[in-house]
């Protein structure tokens, strides 16, 4: 009896030790490229709206005074951008709201905050979000989902950033069933205007069940840590016109093709991944991005898997920190 007793014990103790969450890295704290330039901190100190309608929202996010939009449930877009202004913070409500059949757009703005929603099928040409022209932006624990049922081009991005977009941050999100994930650079023409922009830092996200770009950064700077990519059926991290990228600490699981530099002229630098069923390009040309200019807690590669499954999406964190 002692014996199973002893047995069983060991067999519990092995179970918890599966699932007690050992990350190093703060799942709530800003860090990466949104820290610098002034730093991110969207509408905190400004007044709190709660929305429930498109036109409601589309009202509660304009201008530029400081603001905090809570998005509470689903709310059904119309195929058209809903534009957010400066100094604004977007958060759903509880672990199930956000806008499908539309997206957010962040214009020639700064200081923009996105949290805590679900995000899904938004028709092309509107991405689920999309930043152009702007600085300082943080996309942290939502949920970004469309389906593959349709061609590629039936949707757009679901998260692009483009004409000189800077000092952004992508974290704890979730990115699932869909063809062109999240594109860094709209353009092989556009290299003077975000040659020395495009600075992002994606970490801590899950990219599964998906085709490509996660992310495809051109002319840009990416820092990509602590990421789980599973199931990426073409290109994961495409670097391209130049683009640096220190990619460092992922796991890829069941990926074609995890890092791309030849193919279009990238960078990139990598270490302490892990390749899971994923077979690395041995002719990487290597870039010169080695470090950053901020600090930041990496999770082992060997304890990603678990704490992004954990930690990501929409529903895990709902309030602002």
């Amino acid at each position: 009896m002692w014996a199973r007793l002893f047995t069983t014990a060991l067999l519990v103790s092995s179970v918890l030790a599966i699932v007690v969450d050992k990350r190093a890295a703060p799942v709530d704290q800003l860090v990466g490229f949104a820290t610098q330039n002034g730093g991110t901190t969207g509408g905190a100190g400004g007044p709190t709206t709660t929305v429930t309608s498109l036109a409601a929202l589309r009202s509660a996010v304009t201008g530029a005074s400081p603001k905090i939009v809570q998005v509470s449930g689903i709310i059904t877009g119309d195929g058209e951008v809903v534009d957010v202004g400066n100094h604004t913070t977007v958060i759903g409500v509880g672990s199930n709201s956000g806008i499908t059949g539309g997206g957010f757009r962040v214009k020639k703005g700064t200081n923009v905050i996105f949290r805590n929603l679900r995000l899904s099928k938004s028709p092309a040409p509107t991405d689920l979000i999309e930043l152009q022209t702007s600085t300082n932006i943080w996309v942290d624990h939502n949920t970004f989902s469309s389906d593959l049922d349709h061609g590629k081009d039936f949707y757009d991005g679901q998260l692009d950033m483009n004409h000189g977009t800077d000092f952004v941050t992508v974290s704890w999100n979730i990115f699932t069933e869909h063809f062109k994930t999240s594109l860094v650079g709209g353009s092989d023409n556009t290299g003077s205007e975000d040659s020395g922009h495009l600075r992002v830092t994606y970490h801590h996200n899950l990219f599964q069940d998906v085709n490509s770009r996660t992310p495809s950064i051109r002319f840009g700077t990416a820092h990509l840590f602590s990421n789980f990519f599973n199931d990426v059926f073409d290109s994961a991290v495409d670097s391209r016109d130049g683009a640096q990228t220190l990619v460092e600490n992922n796991v890829f699981q069941n990926v074609k093709d995890p890092i791309e530099t030849t193919l279009r002229g990238g960078f990139s630098n990598q270490r302490n991944n892990i390749f899971t069923n994923s077979t690395l390009d041995t002719g990487l040309a290597v870039g010169t991005l080695t470090t950053v200019p901020y600090t930041y807690t990496q999770d082992a590669a060997d304890t990603v898997v678990s704490i992004v499954n954990a930690n990501a999406g929409a529903g895990k964190v709902t309030t602002l920190p």
